[in-house]
């Protein structure tokens, strides 16, 4: 197998782990989900300011800008409105 295929194997697999750990993560019937708005005054208060939040994978996706400065994407769980997963973009 030539070094590119074995390139897109792993990187195939890895997006796979990734997608299958969120959903993992995030595992909560909708019927239990708290509103989107609530995920986002949640982090308004903690002084966030939020671009944008979608569901990604069973879980809440925010992007914003935290009270340091630093540009985010986070995954939380929808019921709880936890942060599962999270790293600045910078």
């Amino acid at each position: 197998m030539s070094t590119s295929r074995y390139l897109i194997a792993f990187l195939t697999l890895s997006s796979v782990a990734t997608m299958a750990s969120a959903g993992d993560l995030c595992n909560v019937p909708q019927s239990e989900w708290q509103p989107e708005k609530a995920l986002k005054t949640e982090l308004q208060a903690q002084g966030w300011k939020v671009r944008q939040v979608k569901v990604e994978n069973g879980c809440y996706e925010a992007y914003a800008i935290n009270d340091s400065g630093k540009r985010m994407e986070a995954l939380f769980n929808p019921k709880t409105l936890k942060m599962v997963s999270g790293e600045d973009e910078d």
